[in-house]
Order: C-alpha cells, then sequence, then structure tokens
C-alpha cells in the first residue's frame, strides 16, 4: 500500500503509480476522513495499516525526525513542490535497488530520496546509508529488465 501525503493531491500522481504499482494507493486523509492529519499522527496512523509506505515531498518535517516502526516505511522526496510530478519515476528506481525490492525490506525504513542518491537507516539503526539511485547516474535509467547492483551499475 502506498499512501501520499496531503501536499500531493490534485497532481495526478496516484494515477501514475498506480500504473505499475500493484497494491493500492491513496492518500492520508483516507485513513481518516473528515479530519485534519497532523505530521505527528502520520506514524500512528501508518502503524494501523499492513505494510504501508508514506510518501512525503515534506521532507523538512519527516527525515530524520519521524518516529518509525518496523511495520511502515516512510520515503521523503527532497524535490521542490514544482517537482513533484517525478516522484513516480523516481520512487520506482528506489524501489528497483536490492535494499527496497519488496515491502519486507522496505519496513522499518525511512528514505530520503534525491536525483541519484537515496539515503535511508532504520527504525532499529539512526545511521545514514547512502547509495546511488539505479540508473540516475548513467546515461541510460535501469530498464524494468534490468537489475541494480545497489552501486549505481545496471547488471542483467
Amino acid at each position: 500500500m502506498l499512501v501520499l501525503d496531503e501536499q500531493l493531491l490534485g497532481r495526478n500522481l496516484e494515477a501514475a503509480l498506480g500504473r505499475w504499482y500493484r497494491g493500492p494507493v491513496l492518500f492520508i486523509t483516507d485513513l481518516r476522513p473528515g479530519t485534519v492529519i497532523k505530521d505527528d499522527a502520520i506514524p500512528v496512523l501508518l502503524r494501523q495499516q499492513q505494510q504501508a509506505t508514506f510518501l512525503t515531498i515534506n521532507e523538512a518535517d519527516f527525515w530524520r525526525k519521524v518516529a518509525i516502526g518496523a511495520h511502515f516505511c516512510v520515503v521523503c522526496f527532497a524535490l521542490p513542490d514544482s517537482r513533484a510530478r517525478e516522484i513516480p519515476e523516481l520512487l520506482r528506481a528506489a524501489f528497483r535497488l536490492p535494499a527496497f525490492r519488496t515491502k519486507a525490506r522496505r519496513m522499518g525504513k525511512v528514505l530520503r530520496v534525491a536525483q541519484r542518491t537515496v539515503s535511508y537507516y532504520t527504525y532499529r539503526e539512526r545511521q545514514i546509508r547512502v547509495m546511488p539511485l539505479c540508473g540516475r547516474s548513467q546515461p541510460k535509467p535501469c530498464s524494468p529488465t534490468t537489475r541494480c547492483s545497489g552501486r549505481g551499475n545496471p547488471r542483467r
């Protein structure tokens, strides 16, 4: 399940993500309709879901600040609001990396996705790890049939 921050409403990102993501794609407001959801309530709502991945461009309020749990994931995009349309492509590239390829591998992690790198930490270990974003530093991006080594070098 992908859960989009309310800041991403009205951009048609749910449709773009739904073209390749197999699970449900919804907004945080769908988890508690008719109420204002403050940032500190988001982890509580995510814990109530089954393996939810929360997507936000509100990096300042979530990266290194969110109370992460073992059963959900937070992905912060280091993008200005005007470039939010790049989220589906960046997320797909991040999900191709071995560390994030499956829901089980993503759970308990907070990711910061930038143009060329993914930084992350886990609920157990706050040490930040950084890896190149597959295909982003290469002249050609990874294709759906290319697996990424996790070091920015596509392999077949």
